[in-house]
């Protein structure tokens, strides 16, 4: 009997101790960084703790493991909680060959490097940097929506892949969100959908301290956040305090008790938790505590006031014994499983395989259409509909869907078996994401850091409304596929509240992400078998609404010509131009009518298309001389959109037709003469161009 009390004892203690190493951990990293937000881990490290040490299936040793629970930190100024937890839960570095190696993740000398140049511990987490974070986050609201993407993505991969006598994808998805997060309008999105969903995988904690950065939440937020969740179908449950293990343990239970609606833990904490003078103050949010402050919350945890990133003695094996084992058996009870299941359907793990490190299955580009020649054409939002339900037959795991728009966007899969993505029913390969761009694209992220290549769209104007998510999977290095149509002042009638003008100009100034905007149906072909060969890029694959011409290609150049980002299209006799005319997507027609009229005045013009700027910077430099060579002086660009940036291609001398104001409400044929979008505007400016050079 004394035997079993001093064990409980021990364990106690050795939770308190444990969740102390957590909170020191991020007050001492903080305070070194002189920068940082040292309060949220202070109040929330008994939830992390509670949460990995007891129900987080999760092997460190492998944090590749498919089946693995997905842990997001929506709060990322928080992101010392989490390197604290991969450091004393032993988590494992992975190269980028997807190689488990025997370092850490996050060794003790990367916390002392918080927020330092090069480190593995910069301010936010980021997903490429650091070995076991799932999904970039810091711009509140996007870790929320990534986690609704990964919950979508268990379900369908469950749906897709588990087999009777076989569930190879049973995870659950946990996210730790904040009072930023939920007043975000992406977090209603994402909680309206994923309760519309009925996605029963998926578990948020709100960290529900009454504080934000500028002083109390009651400044700004004063509304009934578990009302709200029960109005939009989740399951609501309570943690008065965050330092009760044993209601967290409840509440988490009761998230995995419940199969028919995703759950919200409301979690009430103390931000600065153990401060004297910061706690439950906006002080302790995104600033250190100062020396002395530290000594104090020191003091009040019991801890050496003078020891610096202290883990006592226990603290790690007592985690090796808690996540360290359950996840070691977990992931090693579902090996075994798995391999049987390779034996009896090697085409399905042969997918995963592929999907985990984003390769093509055979074939996949097999019966992609060709267009023939025909001056009216056909939209390329059209034709871009054609070819991705041709991939999406031959890549089973593309799927995605549209902001309300499927039938304006032509995204709808529609061969035999694709179906809907809908609650109870996960196989389908439409998702309806309703009218909410916002989520759209953390969704797509979500969808993509699970292994499935997805897709979302939405007209280009609704961009704006995307682009956090875009930057993110840009600085995440993932291949997420954004599709916009109605790419310009072609939306006609609609007028300048729909038709997109800055919106290019300002995507091409994002790094690491590229641009498409196709011609011509088949350089839509072309564009698509670069975006399906992707690996470390989003791509923003921009689509007209009108009718394009589609050329003749044994006149003019091959669409090949795309997969080099620029190629010339319609060449000047002996290719020695006079003047060079440079168009993307819908101009590229214009600039070849023109062409035609300059070659039977005599003038040796170039036609060169040029679908991605960002492709086209990669070439070499004979390529791009070749292309653009620097002795023709003489260039016009020609395109629906601002010109600002095309002085990198036609110099300053150059001239640029392009949109200098808002568009207007009229038809289409009206609004091209209106801007100057006209055959006989583009010879006029090359003739400029020429007396100008």
């Amino acid at each position: 009997m004394v035997a079993s009390e001093q064990a409980l004892v021990t364990g106690k203690q050795l939770d308190t101790l444990s969740i102390n190493t957590i909170r020191t951990l991020a007050i001492d990293a903080v305070q070194q960084a002189n920068s940082g937000h040292p309060g949220a881990p202070m109040g929330l490290a008994p939830v992390a703790y509670c949460l990995w040490q007891e129900f987080l299936r999760y092997d460190p040793a492998d944090p590749t493991w498919l089946n693995r629970d997905r842990f997001v930190l929506s709060n990322g100024h928080a992101s010392m909680l989490l390197y604290a937890m991969l450091h004393l839960a032993g988590v494992r570095e992975v190269d980028e060959n997807h190689q488990v190696l025997k370092e850490l993740a996050v060794p003790m000398e990367e916390i002392k490097r918080f927020r330092q140049l090069g480190s593995r511990t910069p301010g936010h987490p980021e997903s490429h940097v650091t070995s076991g974070i799932e999904t970039t986050t810091g711009p509140l609201g996007q870790g929320v929506g990534n986690s609704l993407g990964m919950a979508i993505a268990r379900e369908w991969l469950a749906a897709n892949f588990n087999r009777p006598e076989f569930e190879i994808f049973d995870y659950n998805v946990y996210a730790i969100c904040s009072d930023g997060d939920l007043m975000e309008g992406i977090g209603g999105e994402a909680a309206s959908l994923a309760g519309h969903l009925k996605l029963a995988n998926l578990c948020w904690i709100y960290d529900n301290n009454h504080v934000t950065l500028d002083g109390p939440a009651d400044w700004s937020f004063s509304e009934d956040v578990a009302t709200r969740f029960v109005g939009y179908g989740w399951n609501v449950t309570r943690v008065a305090d965050a330092n009760d293990l044993e209601m967290l343990a409840r509440a988490f239970e009761t998230f995995q008790k419940t199969t028919d609606r995703p759950t919200l833990i409301v979690v009430d904490s103390h931000i600065g938790y153990g401060s004297p003078h910061k706690q439950d103050t906006n002080a302790a949010h995104g600033e250190p505590l100062g020396e002395e402050e530290v000594r104090l919350v020191k003091k009040f945890y019991g801890w050496p006031e003078d020891a610096k990133f202290l883990v006592p003695e226990g603290v790690r094996e007592h985690f090796q014994d808690g996540i360290g084992k359950r996840g070691h058996d977990l992931r090693a009870q579902w090996a075994k499983g798995f391999a049987e299941y390779s034996r009896k359907y090697p085409e399905l793990a042969d997918r995963l395989h592929r999907m985990q490190r984003r390769e093509l299955p055979d074939g996949w580009d097999k019966n992609l259409p060709s267009f023939p020649t025909d001056s009216k054409g056909v939209a390329t939002r059209e034709s871009s509909g054609k070819v991705l339900n041709a991939l999406a037959q031959n890549i089973p795991w593309l799927i995605g869907g549209s902001a309300d728009l499927a039938t304006s966007n032509k995204t709808n899969l529609k061969f035999e078996g694709a179906g809907d993505f809908q609650a109870g029913s996960y196989g389908g390969r439409n998702l309806h994401f309703g009218v909410r761009e916002h989520v759209m694209g953390a969704s797509v992220n979500g969808l993509t850091v699970s292994g499935i290549r997805a897709f979302g769209a939405t007209f280009f104007n609704f961009s704006d409304y995307m682009r956090a998510s875009m930057r993110l999977a840009a600085l995440m290095e993932i291949p997420s596929i954004f599709i916009f149509t109605h790419d310009s002042i072609g939306v006609g009638e609609d007028g300048p509240t729909h038709q997109p003008i800055e919106q290019l100009a300002s995507l091409r100034a994002m790094p690491n992400l590229i641009v498409l905007r196709p011609g011509d149906a088949n350089e839509v072909v072309e564009a698509w078998k670069i975006i399906a060969q992707l690996q470390h890029q989003p791509v923003a694959l921009v689509l007209t609404r009108q009718n394009l011409p589609t050329f003749d290609r044994t006149k003019y150049g091959a669409a090949s010509g795309t997969a080099r980002g620029g190629y010339i299209l319609a060449d000047a006799a002996a290719g020695k131009p006079e003047v060079i005319l440079i168009g993307t997507g819908s101009e590229v027609s214009l600039c070849v009518e023109a062409y035609e009229k300059l070659k039977g005045e005599g003038v040796q013009a170039r036609v060169v298309s040029m679908p991605s700027w960002e492709i086209f910077e990669r070439q070499d430099m004979a390529y791009k001389e070749s292309v653009l060579p620097s002795s023709v002086t003489a260039r016009v660009s020609v395109e629906m959109a601002a010109t600002f940036g095309w002085e990198r291609y036609v110099g300053l001398k150059g001239q640029k037709i392009g949109m200098h104001r808002f568009g207007a409400s009229a038809p289409l044929k009206d609004l091209l003469k209106f801007f100057g979008f006209t055959v006989e505007a583009v010879v006029a400016a090359a003739r400029k161009a020429m007396t100008e050079k």
